[in-house]
This record gives structure tokens, C-alpha cells and sequence, in this order.
């Protein structure tokens, strides 16, 4: 097949945009070939619990999934009746970049709260945690967390824990969005498990397309109180893949070892890079740390369309003249220090 696109051009729009590290690409041909069972009963699959366990502890177990959104809408879906309802950051991304799939199709009612960072906290989670036992509202009896969050930034494992203890306390379990854990991981100098399961953490939404897979996600589940129904649930939400080797040869492939580790700090010292490389033009601020691998900048006015002509990002706050720039597992030196050479050119021209 003729090549389609441009392979080396690269932008700063997201960490979906990358391609599939070639490690994975390997696994996925060593697990090609013969047949295997279909639906999980796989022997990739089965290396995937091994490989789960280590990382999160011996009450483990992986569902693998197609993608983010169907690991979230699984994972909460198991969590909760049919009248259960989910606290979460306004900014979550369930709450804003889903389509309405958790309410759609999970079926549950989210109960959102702004907050200051990305990042909730027990006394937030209290604007929402109220009205237990009153027939008229959704039950709260989930809190979602996302790490790192949609705005960049990271939760410690004790403030995990702070909120894990407090959700419990009210009779609510706890889920956390870890499209972005191997960043965070990395970024706090942790294990997986040091801000999951000994956190008090329920259930896990496993990233891996973001840090070099091609399409593969799973739920773990932590706790004997999560995952109910998840086996039929899967099934249920179109989210079973037939031939999922293909699915788990990828996950083994990023957390057996440690490329998990190894891509995502290569994302965060990009992002670190990049921050460090404009920080300082006139006209442009950050409003959150860069902590994990996503960039968030205010621009002077027509700065960001003059640098799209040649990279492509994404606005985050149009109104505010904000734009989130992502680093990934293949994103380059050269590529940070061309792209932060369109920035202070265009920052340069815009003051001219």
C-alpha cells in the first residue's frame, strides 16, 4: 500500500496522533499467526493478568478493551444500579469529551464540580456527595478522578488516598481515568500501584493507545467491591473483541517491561522542554504547572493561527486565548525546538 501521509511531520494537537512504537508493532507480530482462542481465553491475554498483578497487586484483573471512553463507561457502569450517579471534575473528561457516553450509554447521571486545577479533593466532592437516600436525585455513589488530569496536572498518592477514604466513608466507590498513568507515574517518581490499589482506589481505566499502542485499553479492577458485571457488561457495550491477543500482546508489550515507563518520560521531558523553551516571550502565561506531558498556554492575540500554518494543536480555551500543546512517546528534540522557533517568531511578529 502507497504511503498516505507525510511521516515526518509532526504537531503538538494531542498524544493520539503519534504512531505505534515499534516494539508494540513486534508484539503484534509475534502474536499473529496459528490460531487462539477468541474472546480472552487467549494465552496473550492470560500473560496480561500476570503482567496486571505485578503492577497492581494479586486481586488484580484486566478486561481488555478497544478504547478510553469504553473503559470509562465500563468501569463506572460496573460501579453502580441503575439510579447511581458519579462526582467528578467539571473538566473531567468523561464529563466533556465523550460525546455523553457515560449518561448515553452507561446509563448514569454526572454530578460535576468545578475546580480550580483539574483536580478534586473531599471537600469538593462534598458540593455533590448529599441527598443519599432522597428519591428524586441520583444517587453519588461513584467518584471519578482522572491522573494525570485533562488540565495537566497530578494528584499525590495521599491525596488519592484523602479521597479514596472519604468516598468510602460515605458508601461511594472510586474510579480513576488513567488514560495518562504511565505520565503520571513517571512524573511522581512512583509505582502504578503506590496511587491505585494502596491508595484505596476501586477500579482502573488502563491507558495505552496514548504511550505507543495501537488501540488498547483496559479495565482493572482493585477491589472485591468493583467490577460487577463487567464480564457481561463488556459484552454489552460492544467493547469484546473477538481476537483480543491482538489487544493484550499490545498491553504486554508496554508494561511487561518497562517501555511504559521509558515512553512516558521521554512525553514528559518534551513537554518540560517545550514549556521551558517559550516561558518567558512577552504576552505568554501558563495557568497550571506543566507536570506530566501536556503544555497549556496563553497566547497574544493571532499568535496561535500564524504557528498552526505549520504545526497543528489544538485551542483549549478559544475565549481565553488558551492552547494545549501534548508531547508523545515519539515527539523529538528538534521537533520541541522548531516548534518553540514558530512560537517566538510569531510572538516577535504579533509585537512588531
Amino acid at each position: 500500500m502507497q504511503q498516505l501521509h507525510d511521516s515526518d511531520r509532526r504537531g503538538f494537537a494531542s498524544d493520539n496522533y503519534s504512531g505505534v512504537h515499534p516494539a508494540v508493532l513486534e508484539a503484534l507480530t509475534t502474536a499473529n499467526g496459528g490460531h487462539q482462542t477468541a474472546y480472552g481465553a487467549d494465552d496473550y491475554t492470560a500473560r496480561l493478568q500476570e503482567v496486571v498483578r505485578r503492577h497492581f497487586g494479586d486481586q488484580a484483573e484486566a478486561f481488555p478493551v478497544f478504547n478510553g471512553t469504553g473503559a470509562n463507561v465500563l468501569s463506572l457502569q460496573s460501579l453502580l444500579p441503575r439510579w447511581g450517579g458519579v462526582v467528578a471534575a467539571a473538566t473531567a473528561h468523561i464529563n466533556v469529551d465523550e460525546g455523553g457516553a457515560p449518561e448515553r450509554v452507561g446509563g448514569m447521571k454526572l454530578l460535576t464540580v468545578p475546580t480550580p486545577d483539574g483536580k478534586l479533593t473531599p471537600e469538593l466532592i462534598d458540593l455533590q456527595a448529599h441527598g443519599f437516600g432522597d428519591e428524586h436525585r441520583a444517587q453519588p455513589l461513584a467518584v471519578s478522578i482522572t491522573q494525570s488530569t485533562e488540565l495537566g496536572t497530578l494528584y499525590t498518592a495521599d491525596e488519592i488516598r484523602a479521597i479514596a477514604d472519604h468516598a468510602h466513608g460515605l458508601g461511594m466507590l472510586v474510579h480513576l481515568d488513567g488514560a495518562r498513568i504511565s505520565n503520571a507515574a513517571v512524573a511522581l517518581g512512583t509505582e502504578l500501584r503506590d496511587f491505585t490499589t494502596d491508595a484505596g482506589v476501586d477500579i482502573v481505566s488502563l491507558g495505552g493507545t496514548k504511550n505507543g499502542a495501537m488501540g488498547a485499553e483496559a479495565v482493572v479492577t482493585l477491589s472485591e467491591r468493583a467490577g460487577e458485571g463487567l464480564v457481561y457488561l463488556r459484552k454489552l457495550n460492544m467493547q469484546l473483541a473477538s481476537k483480543m491477543r491482538f489487544i493484550s500482546a499490545q498491553l504486554v508489550a508496554l508494561y511487561e517491561g518497562d517501555l511504559w515507563r521509558e515512553n512516558a518520560a521521554h512525553a514528559n521531558a518534551m513537554a518540560t522542554r517545550l514549556r521551558a523553551a517559550v516561558e518567558g516571550l512577552p504576552g505568554v502565561s501558563f495557568a497550571y504547572p506543566t507536570q506530566a506531558n501536556g503544555v497549556f498556554a496563553s497566547l497574544p492575540t493571532g499568535v496561535a493561527d500564524r504557528v498552526r500554518e505549520r504545526f497543528f494543536f489544538y485551542d483549549w480555551d478559544a475565549a481565553g486565548r488558551e492552547v494545549r500543546w501534548m508531547c508523545t512517546w515519539d515527539t523529538a528534540e528538534a521537533d520541541v525546538d522548531a516548534f518553540a522557533a514558530a512560537v517566538r517568531e510569531a510572538v516577535e511578529a504579533s509585537t512588531a
